[in-house]
């Protein structure tokens, strides 16, 4: 057993500010040796994305305690048996282990691994197995990562090895922002010289979209979004033009490729009404399980419009995130520009406030190296 220092969520649904209730307590942990087709990897870097935050608020349902955190990069210090990975080189950590063998493994990236999806829902590694532990018993796992912290135990199957070159910031955005916004450009929405992708919702998420489709020769990007300083953004990256909901409905926008990242009903409904004819909504955002929106059917078929839904970017991060790289190597990917704050994971609370009011892009968390 190695002692760890993680971010630990208690309990679900205390009263904001985070900053005072403190949902997430900072605290000591046991971390047991990798077994079977695991490896112990140190944390360098973390990000904090809603989808951490939809743990904490109750839009996703977890069994606590549980240390979250499912965005990570860090280097490889033990394995366990089976595992053929180097000590010393750096993974990305993804949210979602793949099995190899089962039928959404064999469905290119459209359908998430089952046995990997059930893991998850428990609040396991893909084995079953609980390395975590405090003083009062088990603690979760969050998505097989639980990278808010400077240790991590993970299946083999969550993590992607990366080259030296590639820095432990960048590396932590490609497990999980670049993967699902910039996978559904490269997975789904598939954007040809002479097309026009829209992203509604530029959080983390969002921007990746934005990036990642800016990264295609002759395409043209269209942001969305509430926020006048988001707009700001996604201009300053690149995109040709940036409104608010009610500005873009305004102005007659449409696009054949829209993604919706924003994880909201209203989003969604915008994401509809800004798909062109013969167009492709594409949603990844994750709204709370009662969620509903409010869309006029007829659309769809008197106009060929379709919507898709993407989890993870559909895709399969043993192919896709060296794509990643290689457009991150090349300078057309600029993944940096993601990050809006650099903090220590005893700001955590804080971050979470942020999310909420929408003031943050990617905050990423560093951890001193050993």
């Amino acid at each position: 057993m190695v002692a760890i220092r993680g971010a630990v969520l208690d309990g679900i649904g205390l009263p904001r500010p985070y900053a005072e209730s403190r949902p997430l307590r900072i605290r000591e942990l046991q971390l047991a040796p990798p077994g079977p087709g695991e490896l112990l990897v140190r944390i360098e870097a973390a990000g904090v994305c809603h989808s951490d935050l939809s743990v904490v608020d109750g839009n996703r349902v977890r069994p606590v305690p549980m240390l979250l955190g499912h965005e990570a990069a860090g280097i490889v210090e033990a394995v366990g048996s089976g595992v053929d990975l180097p000590l010393g080189r750096r993974v990305v950590m993804t949210f979602l282990p793949r099995c190899g063998h089962c039928a959404g493994c064999g469905s290119d990236g459209l359908v998430p691994c089952e046995p990997g999806s059930a893991a998850n829902a428990a609040g396991t590694l893909l084995s079953g197995a609980i390395r975590l532990a405090d003083e009062r018993g088990p603690v979760r796992h969050h998505l097989g990562v639980s990278g808010f912290a400077d240790h991590a135990v993970v299946a083999a199957a969550s993590v992607v090895q990366v080259d030296d070159d590639v820095p432990a910031p960048v590396a932590a955005l490609l497990g999980c922002a670049v993967l699902t916004g910039g996978g559904a450009v490269l997975n789904v929405g598939r954007p040809g010289p002479g097309d026009t992708v829209a992203v509604v919702g530029l959080g983390g998420v969002g921007l990746a979209a934005v990036l990642t489709a800016l990264a295609h020769d002759g395409v043209q990007v269209i942001a969305v979004d509430p926020a006048a300083e988001k707009r700001a953004t996604a201009t300053r990256l690149g995109a040709s033009g940036a409104y608010s909901p009610e500005q873009a409905a305004d102005a007659g926008v449409t696009a054949p490729i829209v993604i919706e990242a924003a994880g909201h009903p209203a989003a969604l409904e915008t994401a509809i009404g800004l798909t062109g004819p013969g167009g492709r909504t594409i949603t990844v955002g994750l709204p709370a399980p009662d969620a509903r929106i409010s869309v006029a059917p007829l659309g769809f078929v008197a106009e060929g419009r379709s919507l898709i839904g993407s989890y993870l970017g559909s895709a399969i991060p043993a192919r896709d995130i060296p794509r990643f790289v290689e457009m991150w190597r090349s300078g057309r990917l600029p993944v940096e520009q993601l990050v809006s704050d650099t903090i220590q994971l005893a700001d955590i609370n804080i971050a979470m406030d942020r999310l909420v009011d929408g003031t943050a892009l990617r905050q990423l968390i560093t951890f001193p190296g050993p």
